[in-house]
């Protein structure tokens, strides 16, 4: 689809098919990190959200059925990472599967003798490589709150992520941003964790970012969003390196909104 067409088609959407003020109050009302927000923030990601539901399917899967909540829910808390990045980040893939709780996944994948394995997993959350993002719902209401535990905002930085090829931890940066600043900032965040984990101590990041880069990246983002005062404590240069990634500073927003309304920061 061509860039003025695209333009024209989302333009007509939110005319026709805009997500009903009511029910999106009621999601932001739900939401803590959504809470928090300005109001034209909030405004901006409504124009996002009611993008995403148009453009993405959506299936419930074992007797899930989705409804405008679950939908809109999604899409608003998918779109938090992309609100001052544009919709076009999250091109190339169109579905958002979502089980009941969590499910078991089944993947094949060859060792270095060439002999192939498959393995098992519950998962909770799943983002395959220009194919659909999966996800519990019985998590996704579970993690409401300012924790740190969000499986949106991990699946969804996973398709970032995924923007470069595979989820390794290095989307697409800026013009400007500097791949060996960013490098520098994960890796010694990286090595800071194992040594917290090795000496028993609580990292700043939750243990399964060790998993892998990719799922360091995708945790870390879940902290920018949800607890970045622990997270610029704790890992200062990857708090700046994900501010200038996602054109967002929430410490100066979380600022802003105790000044503005106290109860809801």
């Amino acid at each position: 689809m061509t860039g003025w067409l695209r333009r024209w088609r989302r333009k007509r959407i939110l005319a026709q098919k805009r997500i009903p003020e009511r029910l999106w109050q009621e999601v932001i009302a739900a939401q803590p990190l959504l809470m928090q927000m300005s109001a034209p923030a909030q405004q901006r990601l409504h124009e996002l959200a009611t993008l995403l539901v148009a453009e993405k399917r959506f299936y419930g899967i074992a007797g899930l059925q989705m409804g405008p909540w679950q939908t809109t829910t999604i899409a608003a808390l998918g779109c938090v990472p992309v609100l001052e990045l544009g919709l076009d980040w999250y091109r190339g893939w169109y579905s958002i599967v979502v089980y009941p709780g969590g499910f078991r996944a089944r993947h094949a994948y060859p060792d270095d003798a060439g002999v192939v394995h498959e393995q098992v997993a519950e998962l909770i959350g799943e983002a395959w490589d220009d194919g659909p993002l999966v996800l519990s719902w019985d998590d996704i209401q579970g993690g409401a709150g300012l924790d740190g535990y969000n499986v949106i905002l991990h699946e969804f930085a996973h398709k970032l992520d995924m923007r470069n090829g595979v989820a390794n931890g290095m989307p697409p940066l800026h013009r400007g941003m500097s791949q060996r600043a960013w490098t520098r900032a994960f890796t010694d965040a990286w090595s800071q964790a194992q040594a917290a984990v090795a000496a028993d101590e609580e990292p700043v990041l939750d243990r399964y970012a060790l998993e892998s880069p990719g799922e360091f990246f995708a945790v870390a983002c879940e902290a920018f969003f949800e607890l970045p005062e622990r997270l610029c404590a704790g890992y200062p240069a990857v708090y700046e390196q994900l501010c200038r990634f996602f054109r967002q500073d929430p410490l100066q927003q979380r600022e802003r909104c105790r000044a503005t309304y106290p109860p809801n920061c």
